[in-house]
């Protein structure tokens, strides 16, 4: 049996949860709060970025439709002062508009449907173990290596 002194208590890992629908954010907090994770919100990409500013978060999970700037822009703004920042993108329109990891700049991207929560804790949890975080367009490019060394 341990004594309380030769345990370890990890800090739980901050991640900044971005979603300007009460319900989704409220969902997506009470999910990764349940697994040890320290929340903090943001309404907007103004005011993620913001919070960031203030205190840069190891991972960031944003919605893709947010009002003023989307997701992608938000990602944007924390690639050009922390590139090293895990982030996953969730959205509903990631089929219609292409949405991928490579054009928008994130480490994942996830459709919003049933599968949801599986994915996203998939994600997160994929992600927070990768110790460097992957350089936008990366897939692409192996894919085409893949693919010249076939012919």
């Amino acid at each position: 049996m341990n004594s309380v002194s030769e345990r370890t208590i990890a800090a739980p890992v901050r991640l900044l949860l971005v979603d300007d629908h009460p319900a989704g954010l409220a969902a997506r907090t009470s999910v990764l709060s349940e697994l040890g994770f320290a929340i903090t919100t943001a309404s907007s990409a103004e005011a993620a970025l913001e919070k960031f500013s203030a205190e840069p978060f190891p991972l960031v999970v944003t919605d893709f439709k947010l009002p003023g700037k989307t997701g992608v822009d938000l990602i944007a703004g924390i690639r050009a002062v922390a590139p090293e920042t895990r982030i996953v993108l969730i959205s509903g329109f990631v089929d219609a508009l292409g949405l991928t990891e490579h054009s928008t700049g994130a480490d994942a991207v996830l459709t919003k449907s049933a599968n949801e929560v599986t994915q996203l804790i998939r994600a997160v949890n994929r992600l927070l173990r990768r110790s460097v975080a992957k350089k936008p367009g990366s897939v692409k490019k192996l894919a085409v290596k893949k693919v010249s060394s076939a012919s």
